[in-house]
This record gives structure tokens, C-alpha cells and sequence, in this order.
């Protein structure tokens, strides 16, 4: 009788033992399947959200997502459960972990080995803030990765000792190797959010410039028509002071019409209606004409050219090129320092090819600034104009099948080259 009763106990035990494996299974499917639900919206929402899920799964006092972020070389929990220890951790800065600093969870992020400690408080390899400030025995944590980068590493923490079980730290690798993914799809959903969000903005500041473009260029037929009269009546009467300021007043008109004219040629550009009216030209004509228009008693424009050299072009649209980079040169050259530009022919696979260069001694481009040099209203940080000139020469070399390119270096100077095939 006794072996029996002794037999049925260890059964129920067996029962109820699978009957705890299997809750304990179902539980952390349960979780998953929450997991997997969560709608991804923003990176810290959709982190928070899974950190809360994974505390409540594994009875864990706390679950962080540490992001590493590399301009500071530091582990911050963007995702934190809220509970008491969590509100704690950030009270004492344990929420940001430097790489310089080492403990745990920095070895799991550096090293991919996950990690486990039912006594994490006896254990020196963990921080100090965690083992007395936080006052944590039980530790597992787990390092993610996304698009094949390191990216960051979850934790849960107990006060309890040996909370954890081995098959917690399997569930908990398991959220990780989901979490990357997670977190790239809430990058690439707020990335592309913003994309949007700036096209809007740029597309109505667009819009709005070319209207009022539209609408500057009307009001200023009357008023030129008008300092025409005023300059023509100050000549018959000889006023010398009239004659000065109608001048004045005629060329501040001329600077107006030509960056309204910069603004329309930007919407034709953006439209797919900047168009070219090719016919024979002589480069080197062309550029002496530009020079001598651009060139000031300031800052002299020195050419070297050949005799000649002639492809098909717009005159009109090149002009336009070559008066932006000479006049972006003149502008931030030193004052008296000359610019100097050159025209040469190149072979480039069998072609040849036309090659403007412009060269100031200027303080160079930053680094930081190229990407965007050409860009629309890509104006520089000691630029005063609207950034126009630059895109427009770009666009104009574009579309006579060229290019537009620039060697700098702070302090010694810009290089633009506009480069045309010969035909």
C-alpha cells in the first residue's frame, strides 16, 4: 500500500511538473504572440511596449532595450518597462550605460555571448549602480542585431534570487533576434515618415517661390519702365545726382530680375521643362564675354585659353552657368586675389570633351557641406544668397550631357570644373 501511495504521489509530481512546463510554454507563446501584434509605429513606443510584455512574462522587476548610440559610444534604454525599479534606474543614470564604464551588459553587447546569474550581486564583473543601487540578484541579458549590425542588447532584472530559468533566457533570445528586426522596421517607418514630411515642406516652399517669382516679375515691368523714364528725363536735364541714382535703381532692378529669373529656372528644372536651344558656339568667345561682364576693379578674372574651341550648346544657359560659378568664386575669394579659370580639351573614351575650370583661393568647402553643394537652396554657412547659383550650374551641365564637379580643401581654395562633350 505504501508503494503504491508512494507510486501515485511521484505520478502526480511527473503531472504536475509537465503541467508547469507546459504553462510555462504556453505562457511564453502567449507573449510572443503579443509581441508579434505590436503595430510599429515609432522606435520608443513599440519598445516599450515590448518591454512591459517581457516583464510581465518573465516576473522580472525590470526589462530594459539598451540602443547603442555611436556618436557617444553609449547604451540608452529606449525601451524601458515601468515599474518601480525602472523609474529607480533612471533616477541614478543607470539607464545609460558608456562602453568606457565595461560591466555586463556592455561585454553581451561587444561580444554577442549572452549571459546568466541567479547571484548577479556576487558577481564583480557587474556594476556597482546594478548590484547596490538597483540591489539585483537575478540577471540574464541578450545582445540583437539588424541589417547585420550589433545594434543593442535587452535585459531583465530581478531582485529575487535565481528567478531566471534556462529556458527564460532562450525566450529572451528569442525577443531579441526579434527586436532587430523590430527596431529596423520602426527606423525605416520613421525615416520614411520624415522623408515624406520634408518633400511636403519642400515641395510647398516650391510652389509658394515660384508663385510669388510669377508675381514679382509682373510688378517689376511697370517699375522698370518707370526708372527708364526717370533716367531718360535726368539726361535731358543733365542732373548728374538723378542720372547716378536712377542708374543704382535700374541695376538693384537688374540683380532682382535675374535671381526671379534664378527662381523660375529652379521650378522648370523640378517640373522636366528646362529646356536647351542648341546651335554652334565658341567656348572661348563665350567665357572672355562672361569674364569681362563678371570681372570687378576688386577681383580680376585671369583666363587661360585656347584659340578656340567650339561644340553645340545654349549660349544663353551656359552663359548662365559660367556668370554663377565666376561670380561664387569672386565672392569668396580674398579681396585683390585673382580668380583664375582655364578651358582645355580632354579625351575621355575616345570623346572629347570641353573642360571649364574655376579656381579661387578661398577657405575651401567644409566636408560637411559637400554632399548637399549642389543642392536646391544649398547655401553654405557664410553664404548670403539663396543657394540658386550652384544648382542651376549643376542642372545646366546635366543637361548638355556633362557634369559639374569640385576639388576643395579648407584654406586652399575651390576648384569647380564643368565638363561638356564635344560635338
Amino acid at each position: 500500500m505504501k508503494a503504491m501511495d508512494h507510486t501515485i504521489l511521484a505520478s502526480s509530481a511527473s503531472s504536475a511538473s509537465a503541467k508547469g512546463v507546459d504553462f510555462e510554454q504556453n505562457r511564453l507563446l502567449s507573449t510572443l504572440e503579443q509581441l508579434l501584434s505590436i503595430q510599429v509605429t515609432d522606435v520608443k513606443s513599440a519598445l516599450d511596449q515590448v518591454s512591459n510584455l517581457v516583464t510581465q512574462a518573465l516576473g522580472s522587476d525590470k526589462v530594459d532595450i539598451f540602443l547603442y548610440t555611436p556618436s557617444i559610444d553609449t547604451l540608452v534604454a529606449v525601451g524601458a518597462s515601468d515599474t518601480a525599479m525602472a523609474r529607480l534606474e533612471r533616477g541614478i543614470g543607470m539607464d545609460r550605460l558608456p562602453l568606457a564604464n565595461g560591466g555586463r551588459t556592455v561585454e553581451v553587447f561587444e561580444t554577442g555571448i549572452s549571459y546568466s546569474d541567479g547571484h548577479a550581486d556576487q558577481d564583480a564583473g557587474v556594476l556597482l549602480g546594478v548590484r547596490r543601487g538597483l540591489h539585483v540578484q537575478s540577471m540574464i541579458l541578450a545582445r540583437f542585431g539588424a541589417n547585420g549590425e550589433r545594434r543593442g542588447v535587452l535585459q531583465a532584472l530581478s531582485k529575487k534570487a535565481d528567478l531566471f530559468s534556462p529556458d527564460d533566457l532562450i525566450f529572451l533570445e528569442a525577443v531579441s533576434h526579434w527586436i532587430g528586426l523590430l527596431t529596423y522596421q520602426a527606423e525605416l517607418a520613421e525615416k520614411m515618415s520624415q522623408d515624406a514630411i520634408e518633400q511636403a515642406k519642400r515641395t510647398t516652399a516650391e510652389e509658394l517661390v515660384t508663385v510669388l517669382a510669377h508675381d514679382l516679375g509682373n510688378y517689376l515691368t511697370p517699375l522698370v519702365a518707370r526708372i527708364d523714364l526717370i533716367r531718360g528725363r535726368a539726361r535731358r536735364e543733365n542732373h548728374a545726382a538723378n542720372i547716378k541714382d536712377a542708374d543704382d535703381a535700374k541695376l538693384a532692378v537688374n540683380r532682382l530680375q535675374g535671381l526671379i529669373g534664378d527662381l523660375l529656372d529652379v521650378a522648370r528644372v523640378e517640373q522636366d521643362i528646362f529646356s536647351l536651344s542648341l546651335q554652334p558656339v565658341d567656348l572661348v568667345a563665350l567665357m572672355r564675354e562672361t569674364a569681362h561682364v563678371i570681372g570687378t576693379r576688386t577681383a580680376d578674372i585671369l583666363l587661360e585659353l585656347p584659340d578656340e574651341l567650339l561644340t553645340q550648346a545654349d549660349p544663353s544657359r551656359l552663359r548662365q552657368a559660367l556668370e554663377n560659378l565666376m561670380g561664387n568664386a569672386i565672392k569668396h575669394s580674398p579681396k585683390l586675389a585673382p580668380v583664375h579659370v582655364k578651358l582645355q580639351s580632354e579625351t575621355r573614351d575616345g570623346q572629347e570633351w570641353a573642360v571649364l575650370s574655376v579656381c579661387d583661393d578661398g577657405p575651401g568647402i567644409p566636408p560637411a557641406f559637400l554632399p548637399k553643394l549642389f543642392t536646391r537652396f544649398g547655401s553654405g554657412p557664410d553664404s548670403t544668397g539663396l543657394g540658386l547659383g550652384l544648382y542651376l550650374a549643376h542642372s545646366i551641365a546635366i543637361a548638355h550631357g556633362g557634369t559639374l564637379t569640385v576639388e576643395t580643401a579648407v584654406g586652399q581654395g575651390s576648384t569647380f570644373s564643368l565638363s561638356l562633350p564635344v560635338s
